[in-house]
């Protein structure tokens, strides 16, 4: 019996290790069908693409080519097609890296319940790719075609195909300004700038951009203009509210009237050096409701701190387009900021101090000259004959610039008056003038007429330059 019993438990060792010696070999046969591939498992010409549609954690899209790309559940939501080709370009020459064959358990791969599943169909062909786990080891993403294999891919569709409805739309594009030819304003800014090079209206070689106020034509900041446009051109137009609006829709973004149109006349050069000419108009609102409760709290008297800082609800559109977008309370501001103030120069002397041939400062009741020449490229001043140092005179000089501008006529004496003689034959020479004001500020006027107020302090250290000249 114990004979007997020994036996038994010999055969049930055999049958184990004969069941575990088949195991390995079934594991190891098993192993042997992973392999390392450089196969191109799919060529799929994007051009061919009838349609594509995708699945992936709650979002299900879909598109259909219509001469255009369609969205199947909105035929009026504009696509983007340059994303579409991208999402169908992975697909012209998908690689693998690694290929296993006959794969018997598809869950251990995250494909029994594929994290996207990808759907084409080119002619009559259609194809179904399901994206399963992620491959820490590998740094790859396990791929089912269909066809009993499994394939880690060198290129991760997910990266694409994670994406949002909002991530297809073709938004409204901002062309970039090499040059505005004109620019109109209006709204809460009702005025125009035109470009003119080489103008006789101004003594200051940089102006290209000019206006007309108060019956005079104005030169601005052309480092000012370039840079509002530049501040279009870099809106974030990618926050729609509708990519269809309704009239209703409109209005509720205060876009029926808009608060600021901005149209521009440009041109711009093309890669083949080529210049275009084109027309590209901006409307911006603040929130209809909130604009009307923030005036109301401007009237009870809200600090102008505050306004400044808060947040604002803001809504663009550009020209015609249905897409009304949503912008942010920096981009708004920024638009708004179109003022002829906002816009102008807020130095006091903007033309090339290379450029001035003469100085006459009147200061306390004394009235100094200051000659100057041209010596090897270079402008050397002199005072009485005698040359001088002039760096001090000329950083104080370009340092004058506006704090805020004003019309007020000056009320108290007159600091100090310089008149500078330039090497110009439409504006022969400009006079600057700084009268008391404040403690804080000194009122500018510049040719006659007055410009801004100045902070004490720069007029300080521009008394204190021509001191340094002539004492």
């Amino acid at each position: 019996m114990k004979r007997l019993r020994k036996i038994y438990i010999m055969l049930g060792i055999l049958a184990g290790a004969c069941l575990l010696t088949f195991g390995a070999v079934r594991m190891e046969e098993h192993r042997e069908r992973i392999k390392n591939s450089e196969e191109i498992i799919l060529e799929i010409p994007r051009d061919s693409v009838d349609s594509l549609s995708w699945e992936y954690g709650s979002e299900t899209l879909a598109f259909h080519r219509d001469e255009t790309w369609v969205y199947d559940a909105d035929e009026a939501f504009p696509v983007d097609e340059e994303k579409v080709n991208e999402l169908l370009e992975v697909f012209e020459k998908f690689g693998v890296s690694f290929v296993i064959e006959e794969a018997e358990d598809l869950g251990q791969y995250g494909l029994e319940n594929p994290v996207c599943t990808i759907r084409l169909a080119a002619g009559e062909q259609s194809y179904e790719i399901l994206l399963g786990d992620y491959s820490s080891m590998d740094s790859q993403r396990y791929v089912s075609i269909g066809d009993g294999n499994v394939y880690l891919v060198k290129e991760d569709p997910l990266e694409l195909f994670d994406g949002t409805l909002k991530e297809m739309i073709r938004h409204d594009e901002i062309p970039l300004f090499d040059r505005a030819e004109e620019i109109r304003f209006t709204g809460k800014e009702n005025y125009a700038i035109a470009y003119e090079e080489n103008s006789t209206d101004t003594y200051c070689s940089d102006d290209v951009y000019f206006t007309e106020q108060d019956k005079e034509k104005q030169p601005l900041d052309t480092s000012r203009v370039e840079g509002y446009l530049g501040d279009i051109s870099s809106l974030n137009l990618t926050d729609y509210v509708t990519y269809n609006a309704s009239e209703e829709e409109v209005k509720d973004c205060g876009l029926d009237e808009p608060e600021l149109s901005v149209e521009v006349s440009y041109t711009k050069e093309e890669e083949d050096q080529e210049e275009v000419t084109g027309t590209f108009t901006l409307h911006v609102s603040r929130d209809p409701d909130e604009k009307a409760a923030a005036g109301y709290e401007e009237a009870e008297g809200e600090d102008e701190e505050e306004t400044e800082e808060e947040e604002i609800t803001a809504y663009a559109r550009v020209g015609e387009s249905r897409i009304l977008y949503k912008i942010s309370s920096e981009d708004y501001k920024k638009i708004m900021d179109a003022s002829f103030d906002s816009l102008r120069h807020s130095r006091m002397f903007t033309g090339d101090f290379a450029d001035v041939t003469q100085i006459e400062i009147a200061l306390e009741d004394t009235t100094y000259t200051l000659t100057s020449e041209e010596k090897d490229g270079e402008r050397i001043f002199y005072y009485q004959g005698e040359e001088i140092e002039s760096l001090e005179l000329q950083r104080a000089l370009e340092g004058l610039h506006a704090d805020s501008f004003t019309k007020e006529q000056p009320k108290e004496a007159k600091e100090i008056g310089l008149t500078l003689y330039l090497d110009n034959e439409n504006f022969p020479k400009t006079e600057i003038e700084l009268y008391r004001y404040d403690g804080k500020y000194c009122l500018a006027v510049v040719d006659k007429k007055p410009v801004s107020l100045v902070e004490r302090s720069l007029a300080v250290d521009l008394m204190e330059a021509v001191y340094g000249i002539v004492l």
